[in-house]
């Protein structure tokens, strides 16, 4: 009886003391794409993800009822860092839905002219002035939005030495006047309308790498996306970890770093998001001990037995480094693989009905009339000819100027090359029935129906890796080969496994489509979730490599698109690919109708 009226306390005392208002209060998830397009449209980098803070120690007054339920201490603040832009989960500051609101925006436009390593009240005054000079439209909501923080801040009578003088530096920022100095952000009590930026990693080379490997771990092993403090806490000596130091005063504390030499369990923490949440920050250091989570998430490669025929010895490939700003050369290995000769594809009867209608569909297509530009005569006006020809001041000395326009049947000069993702995420179920790996198959099968009724040039690779030495490129169909039995075996054999080294796959794509004479070059690429591999290639890293794999493309005259049945495709592929470059589908079953419809007016 006891336990159960403390605990109905405990609740009642908690939710009394909760600080802001929660009737009005606006989550992240609810504004999450209108602040990234205005962070990214007021000139932050397109890299940047937005992502929920954790929570953080705060300072401030607080009243009784906080101090008799242990409340008001901590806080998700706003920080801005070189991959993310941490925003606060959930807004309830202002007793008004449209200013809590507003405060998101607020904080994108800021962070995106926010200068890192400036002070911190130097830094958001100056990130201020910036901000409401680019976005002007901003200033109503910027006034609204100052006076009702004001309002909320502590009372300068009722703060007593350094934390009153820290108050008054900070209110008399936020009215416009000049700092004397910078004070420490956790002194004072949160200002909602400014954000804490971290200086770029001063980390480079292998070593960064894998700094940001194992924070992707600890993130991995506390299955959250919150944005946590990390700090890097020195290796251990060596020595006997449970010898006490002779002076007590050097005894670390709780909240310090300590290494100890313990076992390594097989099951993951149910805990451990809890228990992640109540740290202030997280440490980090290279203790060369392999955790148990890594060891389930590093998959082995088959032996050269088992494993599918290598076509040749492999290639090298440069992969981008986002730290250095450059590419580095021979980075990547990539081994073309070919499945050794099976059992034949038997598609259903419902996929081969599919693969007839849109076989019939491209047919149509392709034998329909086209628009033949720049001739010397034609059914209508090509205004595109007529105006380069005015321009150039051959009107009046030109009889027949070549701008009309006429349709006609013409031949296609088109190739086409379609890569897969083969990654060990396409195993999950699209739906109640089918896996994404077999939608993938059924996409895949479908295309190469409808593009052998064409005529067109095709070919079909599927990619996966095991870090940078071990990329992995499935050999489906090449350009020279008929879409016959053996090359429908092999696309039914497509297993899933390993990871998704993306630009190396784009690489070795563009490589192998930039040999092809046709006069259009197409690019088609089937994937169900972002960039990644176990080693750095994780986050930014992959992001900027696969889309610098992009541009590359692009420069040797390729058109890439990207189709993706990932439900966060929109946070990250117009970075990669551009606004007109992705596609997203969201039913799963429709891969393969809606690989046909892009394929069809990208070469319209």
């Amino acid at each position: 009886m006891e336990e159960w009226i403390g605990e109905r306390w405990h609740r009642l005392v908690t939710r009394l003391a909760e600080p802001g208002f929660a009737a009005q209060a606006v989550t992240l998830a609810q504004v999450q794409r209108p602040v990234a397009m205005l962070f990214r449209a007021a000139g932050g980098a397109s890299g940047v993800r937005v992502v929920p803070a954790a929570a953080a120690r705060i300072a401030g007054p607080r009243g009784w009822l906080q101090r008799l339920a242990g409340s008001g201490l901590r806080a998700a603040l706003t920080r801005l860092d070189g991959d993310t832009l941490a925003l606060p989960p959930v807004v309830a500051v202002f007793d008004d839905a449209a200013l809590n609101r507003d405060l998101y925006l607020w904080l994108a436009a800021l962070a995106a002219v926010h200068e890192p390593g400036r002070p911190w009240i130097a830094g958001n005054v100056a990130a201020t002035q910036a901000a409401l000079e680019r976005c002007p439209g901003l200033w109503p909501r910027w006034q609204r939005l100052l006076h009702a923080h004001l309002m909320q801040r502590p009372a300068l009578a009722r703060l007593q030495g350094q934390a009153a003088a820290a108050e008054a530096v900070v209110q008399a920022a936020l009215r416009g006047a000049p700092a004397p100095d910078d004070i420490d952000p956790q002194a004072v009590a949160p200002v909602w309308l400014w954000l804490e930026a971290l200086p770029p990693a001063a980390l480079r080379g292998e070593e960064a790498g894998e700094a940001a490997a194992r924070q992707a771990q600890t993130a991995c092993a506390a299955s959250s996306e919150v944005r946590r403090r990390t700090r890097r806490a020195a290796p251990p000596s060596g020595r006997a970890p449970l010898l006490l130091p002779s002076r007590y005063e050097s005894l670390n504390t709780w909240s310090e770093h300590v290494p100890l030499d313990r076992g390594h369990d097989d099951e993951n923490d149910p805990q451990a998001t809890a228990a992640a949440d109540d740290m202030e920050q997280l440490s980090l250091s290279r203790d060369g001990a392999a955790p148990a989570s890594r060891v389930k998430f590093d998959l082995d490669l088959p032996s050269a037995s088992a494993d599918d025929q290598p076509l040749g010895p492999g290639e090298t490939l440069p992969e981008w480094d986002w730290k250095r700003q450059c590419l580095r050369a021979d980075h990547c290995r990539v081994t073309t693989l070919v499945a050794a000769p099976g059992a034949p594809f038997l598609p259903c009867a419902a996929l081969r009905a599919t693969a007839r209608r849109v076989r019939r569909r491209l047919e149509v297509l392709r034998g329909a009339p086209q628009w033949q530009r720049g001739c010397a005569d034609g059914e209508a006006i090509d205004l595109d000819a007529w105006v380069r020809h005015a321009s150039s001041g051959a009107a009046l000395r030109s009889g027949e100027p070549p701008v009309f326009a006429r349709r006609g049947r013409g031949e296609r000069s088109l190739a086409t090359l379609l890569l897969a993702d083969l990654s060990l995420s396409t195993d999950a179920h699209a739906n109640d029935e089918q896996r994404v790996i077999d939608v993938i198959r059924d996409a895949l099968y479908v295309f190469g129906e409808a593009l052998h009724g064409t005529g067109d040039a095709f070919a079909m690779l599927g990619f996966s890796s095991v870090r940078r030495s071990q990329v992995r490129m499935q050999h489906l169909k090449g350009f020279d080969e008929p879409w016959a039995g053996a090359v429908q075996a092999r696309v039914g054999a497509i297993k899933p496994g390993y990871y998704t080294r993306m630009g190396a796959a784009l690489r070795l794509a563009t490589r192998r489509l930039a040999q092809r004479s046709e006069r259009q070059r197409l690019l088609l690429i089937l994937t169900d979730g972002k960039p990644n591999d176990i080693d750095v290639y994780e986050g930014r890293w992959g992001l900027e490599d696969t889309r610098h794999a992009v541009m590359q493309a692009r420069q040797a005259g390729l058109l890439p698109f990207c189709l993706s049945i990932d439900e966060q495709a929109h946070a990250y592929l117009p970075h990669l690919f551009g606004r007109q470059g992705w596609a997203h589908v969201p039913r799963p079953a429709m891969l393969p109708t809606r690989l046909a419809t892009v394929y069809s007016r990208l070469t319209r």
